[in-house]
């Protein structure tokens, strides 16, 4: 179920040493659902977290009040360690410089084993470095340190790294190139997946992705899964790029969940597949009022739109 083959795709939980991998986020919400979990998942076991970021630790994301994490605790072990952009990765005159950031990283991590930690995860939002004013580095500039952080981390035994971005900070073209940089990119955790069937959140455009074989036997949950993400006003996309099956009680349950919404509302059928295109075609799209035929990605846009 890989989306393209020159990138591993895995979800935040399964990110492992030796990861360095890609989130180009649509919001808050999106970022929060991966980077949370990617850096509270290692305060609460023997993992160490180096977030270069000008924010509070209590800012970040997975460390509100509710994780119940002593960040207090947790930053005198160090075990935490939150460092300022001017004292992670730029020079004397505020500029950035990737190899300050790196020789910083490698400095962390060369810690974390000497603490005995098992693991050290690395994260930093290149955002402001895509904007046009203060310490913004040009592309060519971000693609050499890019690489670099690769290398370093690629061999590590320990080491895992999530470079993010808001997707909205750049061109898609400048997007495309520092995500090639990668050879992972990271999403949120499935909402469901039981090995036959896989049901993941997306984030731009709203909805869900489909992945596998939906049969009369994971019904229930898709409907539960479904009914979380339908907002009123709102439409709901769902990406069915690797559905395989669809069977005709599936496609029934998406025509009445459609049906109780209002065109503004439509259920917005994704990259659809050519045997489950044939199955709808059968029934006849005008017998299922309230779906409606969606686009189909374009090739290479994988973690970028």
């Amino acid at each position: 179920m890989e989306p393209n083959w020159l990138f591993a795709k895995r979800p935040v939980s399964e990110v492992r040493p030796g990861d360095h991998a890609w989130l180009a986020y649509s919001g808050p919400e999106e970022r929060d659902r991966v980077i949370g979990t990617f850096v509270a998942g290692a305060l609460r076991s023997e993992e160490k977290v180096v977030y270069v970021t000008d924010e509070p630790a209590e800012r970040l994301p997975g460390l509100g009040p509710r994780t119940r994490l002593d960040l207090c605790a947790l930053t005198e072990r160090r075990q935490l360690r939150v460092i300022s952009h001017e004292h992670a990765c730029l020079d004397a005159r505020g500029r950035f410089d990737p190899d300050r950031m790196l020789r910083v990283w490698e400095r962390e991590v060369a810690e974390a084993f000497d603490q005995g930690f098992r693991a050290v995860r690395l994260t930093t939002d290149h955002s402001w470095l895509l904007e046009a004013h203060g310490a913004a580095a040009d592309l060519h500039q971000m693609l050499g340190c890019e690489h670099q952080v690769g290398d370093a981390v690629s061999p590590s035994t320990m080491a895992m790294a999530i470079c993010q971005v808001d997707r909205h900070a750049c061109a898609p073209d400048r997007l495309a190139a520092l995500r090639d940089t990668h050879e992972v990119l990271v999403e949120v955790d499935p909402e469901f997946d039981d090995g036959v069937l896989r049901i993941t959140r997306t984030f731009e455009p709203h909805g869900l992705r489909i992945e596998g074989e939906l049969d009369a036997a994971r019904h229930g949950v898709f409907a539960q899964e479904l009914a979380q993400v339908s907002r009123p006003g709102r439409r709901v996309h769902l990406d069915l790029s690797w559905l395989g099956f669809i069977d005709l009680g599936g496609l029934h349950l998406l025509a009445e969940h459609a049906a109780e919404r209002t065109t503004a509302e439509a259920l917005v059928l994704d990259n659809l597949q050519t045997d489950v295109k044939n199955v709808i075609e059968m029934v006849g799209w005008h017998r299922l009022p309230g779906l409606a035929r969606g686009r189909d990605r374009a090739p290479g846009t994988e973690g970028v739109f």
